[in-house]
């Protein structure tokens, strides 16, 4: 999987924070949720127009960004 197919930055939106393609949800806030102990299922019933494969891509974004700060 490619995160860069899910996920965008804009400036111009959530002053540039990276963000699941099509919401003003960011992967920060999706990251948050699963540190709190939420899983997938909790989030994607609670934000039904999220895809499996839209938190999927908030964590391979988190672990290249991860690895590129190393």
């Amino acid at each position: 999987m490619n995160w860069r197919d899910r996920i965008t930055i804009d400036p111009e939106s959530l002053v540039g924070k990276p963000i699941i393609k099509g919401t003003r949800i960011s992967v920060e806030f999706v990251v948050d949720l699963l540190g709190r102990g939420w899983t997938f299922e909790q989030i994607l019933h609670e934000y039904d127009h999220l895809q499996r494969e839209d938190l999927q891509a908030c964590l391979a974004h988190t672990n290249d960004d991860l690895a590129a700060k190393v």
